[in-house]
C-alpha cells in the first residue's frame, strides 16, 4: 500500500522485521475494534505528496481518534466533519497573518497537493484511545520518512510545532534545510501559537530555496462542509 515513490525513497527500511510486526499489531487491533484512519488511508499523506514533490513537511503526532475524523493527513479532517480545536487555531493564525478568510472545512488536501507533506509521527490509533499505537513501530518508520526527505539534494522546509515535534530536529541534518519551530496550536498549549507567523516564515524559506510559495487558502466546500471554523 506504500506509494512507489516512497518505496524507492525508503529502500530497505520497508523490509525490516519491525515493519511486519507493526502491520500484524495494527491488523490485530482492527480485528478487536475500530482503528483510524481506515486501512486504505494509512499512507494517505505519502500518496498525496510524492517524495520528489515535498516542499514542506509539517509533523503531527497522532491521528484523530474519533469516528470519521482522520483520513491520514495530520491536522486534517474530512469534509463534513467539525473542525478540530488545533486546526481552528492554525486557521485563525493564517487569517490574521495572511488575510485569508476562515475556511468552512478542515480538509487540507489543497496543501498536500502543493507539496506540503502532512505527516503524523504515528499513523494509526484505536478508536477513542489517543496515543494507543504509540511506541509500536510507527515512530521508527516515520523517522525514516523524515530522514529520507532530509537526505534529498533538493532542500525542504520542516515545520516542528510543539515539544514533541521539535525532538525530531536532529533527524533533519546538516543545515541545508529550513526549520520553522513554534508552539503547538493546541488550545491546551501553555505558549500561544497565535502571532508566531509561521506561514510567512515557511513561504520566505521556500522562496529562498527557489520554489514557488504555498497558497495557504482552503476553498470553502459549501453547506455540507461541516460546522465551520468557529464551531466548538
Amino acid at each position: 500500500m506504500l506509494p512507489e515513490s516512497w518505496q524507492d525513497a525508503l529502500g530497505e527500511e520497508v523490509d525490516q522485521p519491525y515493519v511486519k510486526e507493526l502491520a500484524e499489531f495494527v491488523e490485530a487491533e482492527r480485528a478487536a475494534g475500530p482503528v483510524y484512519p481506515p486501512r486504505e488511508e494509512v499512507f494517505a499523506a505519502l500518496e498525496a505528496t510524492p517524495y520528489d514533490q515535498v516542499k514542506v513537511l509539517i509533523l503531527g503526532q497522532d491521528p484523530y481518534h474519533g469516528a470519521g475524523q482522520g483520513h491520514g493527513l495530520c491536522f486534517s479532517v474530512r469534509p463534513g466533519v467539525r473542525i478540530p480545536p488545533s486546526l481552528r487555531t492554525v486557521y485563525k493564525e493564517m487569517s490574521d497573518e495572511l488575510g485569508h478568510p476562515l475556511p468552512d472545512n478542515g480538509y487540507l488536501m489543497p496543501w498536500a497537493r502543493q507539496g506540503v507533506l502532512l505527516l503524523n509521527s504515528v499513523l494509526t490509533v484505536r478508536a477513542g484511545k489517543p496515543a494507543s499505537h504509540k511506541n509500536k513501530g510507527w515512530e521508527r518508520f516515520t523517522d525514516a520518512v523524515i530522514r529520507a526527505v532530509a537526505e534529498r539534494p533538493d532542500p525542504a522546509v520542516f515545520v516542528l510545532w510543539g515539544a514533541y515535534a521539535r525532538k525530531k530536529a536532529p533527524l533533519i541534518g546538516d543545515g541545508r534545510h529550513a526549520v520553522v519551530e513554534g508552539p503547538h496550536p493546541s488550545p491546551m498549549s501553555t505558549v500561544p501559537f497565535r502571532g508566531t507567523r509561521p506561514f510567512t516564515q515557511i513561504n520566505e524559506a521556500i522562496a529562498a530555496q527557489g520554489h514557488a510559495p504555498i497558497d495557504w487558502r482552503i476553498p470553502d466546500l459549501g453547506p455540507d462542509a461541516g460546522r465551520g471554523a468557529t464551531a466548538g
